[in-house]
């Protein structure tokens, strides 16, 4: 009995060690979801940097054709605190390429698209951020022009952008994780949705023949792609539905993608920039 006092002052400085680690400076991370004045308390103040996740809607083989969405947004959430970021809402409607043709699939245009995101980081801007990060889920066209934009907005209103293709970035951990190269709704992209939501992957509809490898460059080109999943390589990529190492990877995206920005916005704090 003597020891139980002791026992209650440990248990008690755990929880407390546990909250403080836990507690946070606003009470969401969300745009869309705090209110104007505690916003306003915070930004720039305390929080000067936002994630801004884009995609697109197209097929991606046996996981949802929100994907492209699903992949940021929840990339956002992972690291919005390491990061010390607010999060903007996800901008769900892209430049589709190839895959546009598929149903469910959604295309912007570039001569609607460009204005459209421009505006939305000058409103980001105009909100008090100075660092502007777009976690893009969504390759082809739509990169180009998400880099362009930033660019015209970093020039113009004298911030700071950077644009983040994570498949591409996280390419090492691919190999890291799986043991070989990915693909547009490979084993990357779908074990990353996978370890999201794992109701998001309808397993038993998969079969290979749904993969088709991406031709190389000047060889052959078609008009929708023949398959909705494209690997990067011939042989590899193909979704194996593992759950731990979805987790995995999962994981150590979302690391690595921080790692970056944390890194990124030193190095600009470093130059006085």
């Amino acid at each position: 009995m003597k020891y139980l006092p002791l026992l209650f002052i440990l248990t008690a400085a755990m929880a407390v060690g546990i909250f403080a680690q836990s507690a946070d400076i606003v009470t969401t991370r969300e745009m869309d979801r705090i209110n104007w004045m505690e916003f306003g308390e915070t930004v720039p103040s305390k929080i000067d940097t936002v994630l801004l996740p884009t995609g697109t809607l197209e097929p991606h083989g046996v996981v949802n054709n929100g994907a492209d969405n699903t992949a940021p947004a929840a990339m956002a959430k992972a690291i919005a605190k390491q990061t010390n970021a607010m999060i903007a809402p996800t901008l769900p409607y892209g430049i589709t390429g190839s895959l546009e043709g598929y149903p469910g699939a959604f295309r912007i245009s570039e001569k609607a698209y460009r204005p459209f995101v421009k505006e939305i980081i000058e409103g980001l801007v105009k909100n008090g951020f100075r660092n502007i990060i777009i976690l893009n889920g969504h390759g082809g066209g739509q990169t180009a022009v998400l880099q362009s934009v930033a660019e015209e907005v970093a020039i113009e209103k004298r911030v700071r952008t950077l644009v983040i293709n994570w498949w591409s970035f996280a390419s090492d951990v691919t190999q890291e994780v799986f043991g070989e190269d990915g693909g547009h709704a490979g084993w990357n992209e779908t074990a990353y949705i996978q370890a999201i939501d794992a109701t998001l992957v309808d397993q038993k509809r998969y079969n290979d023949d749904l993969a088709t490898p991406f031709p190389r460059s000047g060889t052959w080109a078609a008009f929708p792609f023949p398959s909705s999943i494209g690997l990067y390589k011939e042989g590899e990529g193909y979704p194996k539905f593992d759950q731990k190492k979805a987790d995995e990877y999962f994981r150590k995206v979302n690391e690595k993608v921080a790692a970056l920005i944390i890194e990124v916005r030193r190095k600009w704090d470093m130059a006085k920039l």
